[in-house]
């Protein structure tokens, strides 16, 4: 019974070790990074539809509204009115000012014709100073009379430059009436909305009878030409981003439509809080209308490998984004490589470019738990 009892527990250790040597060292079973060919190498961007230019227009005075003139989704040209404000008040203004200009007219006429009679007085005085003067030297005429009429001509004269003083007074404020004239008249002008550039109406922003304050923005307009995706790509990738480059956007309202588009400017700056990097890419073939602030993701080609060793990110252990160890298959056997990447795609993989042993596949995931150095593998869908 005994020596029974002894044989049944060897025979269990036999089984147990048994099936720990066959868990242990069965070869596993894993699948492999195989060489691609023409892989392109695409970084994957999240953003949203922007315009570049993007005004909120407004008047530089305040008042109440009295009418206005288009709406949003409305296309409108330069200098088309948009909107206008109660002027009552600052067409007073400009009426005084008028007014002003038209009275500082007749003074000038009246200085003009003060500065011609001046003019006459003088020339009359002068012929007659000259008379008694040469009468008082043959001794015809008195020297009082000689001396009057010199006194006559100083007045005459000093009557002209008072006249001419009085006419460039008046020039004078002539021009301060017109300044002042042309200053009411763009002041009234500011009464009137006009439209900066050849614009699509975004959102207006008040109705007829609003007062409104100076800056308060009534229109919200953007060049239907100047519409753009704004992306944001993460860091890690951004080095590999240039201008031209060429990618793809898909719509959030047209998740079945690939439009295509390149880079028009890349961000100087990048978001220190989420580390990434914005773009931007003008789109070639988008649909006419764009709905700004629309959801869209983006694929930008950075370039092109004619073959290349593609690894999954989720096998690479300790990545530092240049340098980082993955599972390999060598004679059979698991081992561990270091190794040197490259470019990555919008796949989430890695292009390797260096250190792979001769003879080595790279392991394309992760192994099972208790893979080790050494452990047999067999290679699925193996070439």
């Amino acid at each position: 019974m005994r020596r029974r009892w002894l044989y049944g527990v060897v025979a269990a250790v036999l089984v147990l070790g048994a099936g720990v040597l066959f868990l242990t060292e069965r070869p596993l079973t894993v699948s492999v990074v195989q060489p691609e060919r023409e892989v392109a190498l695409r970084i994957y961007g999240l953003g949203t539809v922007e315009a570049r230019i993007l005004s909120r227009v407004g008047f530089e005075v305040g008042a109440a509204l009295t009418s206005l003139a288009a709406d949003a989704g409305d296309i409108v040209i330069r200098g088309q009115e948009l909107a206008v404000l109660h002027s009552a008040e600052q067409e007073a203004r400009v009426a005084r000012a008028r007014a002003a200009v038209a009275a500082n007219e007749a003074n000038l006429a009246k200085a003009d014709a003060a500065v011609v009679r001046a003019r006459a007085m003088l020339a009359q005085r002068e012929a007659a100073n000259r008379r008694q003067q040469g009468l008082a030297q043959r001794d015809i005429a008195s020297v009082q009379r000689a001396e009057e009429a010199q006194r006559d001509e100083d007045v005459a004269r000093a009557d002209l430059a008072v006249a001419e003083a009085d006419l460039a007074v008046i020039r004078a404020q002539g021009l301060d009436a017109a300044a002042a004239l042309q200053q009411e008249e763009t002041l009234l002008g500011h009464h009137r909305l006009t439209a900066p550039y050849d614009a699509l109406i975004v959102a207006r922003h008040a109705e007829a009878g609003t007062v409104v304050k100076a800056g308060d923005p009534v229109f919200t307009l953007v060049d239907p030409a100047s519409i753009w995706i704004q992306a944001y790509v993460d860091e890690e990738r951004a080095g590999q981003l240039a201008l031209g480059q060429s990618g793809t956007i898909r719509l959030r309202s047209q998740p079945s439509v690939e439009f295509n588009g390149a880079i028009a400017r890349v961000g100087l700056e990048s978001d220190r809080v989420n580390e990434e990097r914005r773009v931007w890419l003008t789109c070639v073939d988008c649909p006419n209308e764009m709905f700004l602030g629309e959801q869209a993701e983006v694929r930008i080609l950075t370039g092109t490998r004619a073959t290349a060793l593609m690894v999954p990110e989720v096998a690479i252990t300790g990545f530092d984004g240049y340098r980082g160890t993955v599972w390999v298959v060598r004679d059979g056997r698991l081992a561990r490589a270091k190794l040197t990447f490259g470019a990555r795609d919008d796949r989430g993989r890695v292009e390797v470019t260096g250190d792979l042993p001769e003879g080595a596949v790279i392991v394309a995931r992760p192994p099972p738990k208790g893979a080790t150095d050494g452990r047999r593998a067999r290679i699925r869908d193996a070439p």
